[in-house]
This record gives structure tokens, C-alpha cells and sequence, in this order.
């Protein structure tokens, strides 16, 4: 019988940070509030930011838009004309508060992840996309069926006209999982995943660079930790790219379904 050693990796020795550590081990900010933890207090925070920078805004609008008012303004002619009219068309106004706030929430959600002291995006806990994603799924159904009827939005959800009848065999069921199944999944997943990826390789490659360069200095290792900060640099503008596509991208899929369920003729 041979018996097995599992030796302990040494104290010296570089650890990758895992999933684990960054994602799950939050120490609850109200000692018995267990669901009261730093990934809470962010969403919390970003949504009282996001609510205070466009009062700040818009409370009192200038003709001559100035200061914050000119800046968000941007914002607001950005979601306009490349989120909300391509899919709402003469419905996008009614719907611009909601997309406008999806977009900003999601954006200060992800920027978390790069912001001194705080550095984690919101976005990369599943369960915040999840509930965005699921709250504008609802919102779709909703408005389909109002606007639809009942047998109406699942009639032109299953069964779009102009096909042979043969094919609505195969295309039913499929349509019916892609749009009230897949579509809300990936929703979610898409965002959380690109945050939770990047959230990984940041934290990383940061790590390598302080652990190399600070914790373990070495003139061996020093190459190593110079490369870890020269790629945190660089993923960490890359990252924040991303960020901004992600936000896009999920307000962008908001108004598609939002404009799918008001106008199924789209």
C-alpha cells in the first residue's frame, strides 16, 4: 500500500487569484445581514448615482445646456439615436427614461470594476444581470400580449406569415424557446460573463505585478512582475471598452424586445 503526500504549495510561492476569492468571500457590511455585502452596497451606490447625476442634470434644464447638463445630454442623444429610435421608432421617446437609465446603471455597474478602492463590477455578480434581464423580459411579455393579445403575441411569435406550413412544425418550438427562454438567458449571461472575465484577468495580472515586484521582489522575477503591470495597463483600457459595449449592448437588446413586443410586424 503506498501511501500519497499532498504537499502544501510554499509560503513564497505565487497563488492566482480564484473565482472564489473575488466573486464569493464578502464579508457581510452589517455584522447578521448576510446578504448585506459589498457587491449590495455597489448596485445600491450606483443607482443613487445614477439618480443624482440626472436630477443634477435635468431638474433645472438650461436652454443652452452647461456643466452636467451638457454632458448627460450626450448621453441621452446617444441612447436616443442609436438604442431607442432604430427599434421604437415614433415610440422611442415614450421609452427613453427606461433605456436611458438601463444604459447609465449598467455603465457606472461595470466602471465599478476599474474605480480605485471599490474595483469590482457590479455586473459580474449573476444574480444583478439576472434580475435586470428578467425585469425587462417581463416588461416584454407584458406588452406583447397588451398590445398583441394574448393568442395574437404567441401566434406572431410562433407562427410569422408568409411560410410554408410545413416548416412552422420546426419553427414554432423554436421561436417559442428562443424568445421566452433563450433570449432573456443570454441577455443576462452575455453581460455577466464578459464582467466576470475581465473582472479575472485584471485582477490577475495585477497581482502578478504586485507579488513580483513588491511582495517577492527577485531579480528574476522582476521581468515578470514589469510584464503583470504592463498588462493590467493595457486590459484595464481594453476593459473599460468593453464595459461601455456591454451597456450598450443591453440597452440595445432592451429596446429590441421592447420594440418586438409594441410592433411584431419588426
Amino acid at each position: 500500500m503506498i501511501a500519497l503526500t499532498v504537499l502544501a504549495p510554499p509560503e513564497d510561492q505565487f497563488k492566482a487569484p480564484t473565482p472564489d476569492e473575488l466573486f464569493n468571500s464578502f464579508t457581510p457590511i452589517i455584522p447578521g445581514v448576510d446578504w448585506f455585502t459589498k457587491p449590495v452596497l455597489l448596485a445600491l451606490f450606483s443607482s443613487v448615482l445614477v439618480i443624482g447625476v440626472c436630477w443634477a442634470a435635468f431638474a433645472n434644464p438650461k436652454i443652452v445646456p452647461r456643466g452636467i447638463q451638457n454632458v448627460v445630454e450626450y448621453g441621452y442623444m446617444f441612447v436616443r439615436d442609436q438604442v431607442a429610435r432604430p427599434f421604437l421608432g415614433k415610440d422611442a421617446d415614450r421609452w427613453m427614461g427606461l433605456l436611458v437609465s438601463i444604459f447609465f446603471l449598467v455603465l457606472v455597474w461595470n466602471l465599478l470594476g476599474v474605480f480605485p478602492v471599490l474595483q469590482f463590477p457590479v455586473a459580474a455578480h449573476i444574480a444583478f444581470p439576472i434580475v435586470l434581464a428578467g425585469t425587462i423580459y417581463i416588461l416584454k411579455v407584458y406588452l406583447g400580449i397588451k398590445h398583441q393579445g394574448a393568442i395574437g403575441y404567441f401566434k406572431n411569435m410562433m407562427f410569422p406569415p408568409g411560410l410554408p406550413k410545413f416548416i412552422y412544425v420546426l419553427l414554432a418550438p423554436i421561436e417559442f424557446l428562443s424568445n421566452l427562454i433563450i433570449a432573456p438567458f443570454t441577455h443576462a449571461v452575455r453581460l455577466f460573463a464578459n464582467m466576470f472575465a475581465g473582472h479575472m484577468l485584471l485582477a490577475f495580472f495585477s497581482m502578478v505585478g504586485f507579488w513580483f515586484l513588491f511582495e517577492k521582489l527577485t531579480p528574476l522575477g522582476a521581468g515578470v512582475g514589469v510584464v503583470g503591470v504592463i498588462m493590467t495597463i493595457i486590459l484595464t483600457a481594453f476593459e473599460m471598452f468593453i464595459q461601455y459595449l456591454q451597456a450598450f449592448l443591453f440597452a440595445l437588446l432592451a429596446a429590441m424586445y421592447i420594440g418586438g413586443s409594441l410592433h411584431p410586424d419588426h
